[in-house]
């Protein structure tokens, strides 16, 4: 998108603003939350989550990230926080709202999924993308 030119050398302005992400805490009833194993870089266990489209609600964007990444289709409890960081996406600056779902049935990896799987508190795996461990450690401590 170009949203004007230089009145002096007449290159393209171009704002840099960070990206609009949704991360989704899918509670799956007394079994636990799923995560997914990344396909792409950067890899490792995640909380399934992505991109907000251009013209597309936050919340349409957590439903269909959960659908798409873990084949669920979610009900949003609530938004849990904001995360923003500037180093917290190593690919780039990544601003992401992260909502508390429920889902009912078995994930199933899609996507950008390789895997898709429940975990407790206490079976949290290796390996966790991002800035997602400390997200997890803020649900679990259930910091409302």
């Amino acid at each position: 998108m170009r949203y004007g030119t230089c009145p002096h050398c007449g290159a393209a302005i171009q704002p840099r603003n960070p990206f609009p992400t949704v991360d989704i805490i899918i509670e799956l009833e007394d079994k636990g939350i799923v995560l997914i194993k990344r396909k792409n870089p950067p890899y490792g266990w995640a909380i399934p989550g992505g991109f907000v489209d251009y013209g597309e609600s936050i919340e349409d964007a957590a439903m269909r990230e959960a659908l798409e990444e873990t084949s669920l289709k979610v009900e949003l409890i609530r938004q849990f926080h904001v995360y923003s960081a500037p180093d917290r996406d190593p690919r780039l600056h990544a601003i992401a709202t992260v909502f508390i779902a429920r889902a009912g049935g078995t994930p199933r990896a899609a996507d950008d999924a390789k895997e898709a799987e429940v975990f407790t508190k206490d079976t949290l795996p290796d390996g966790i993308a991002f800035d997602h461990k400390k997200i997890l450690h803020d649900y679990f401590s259930k910091r409302y």
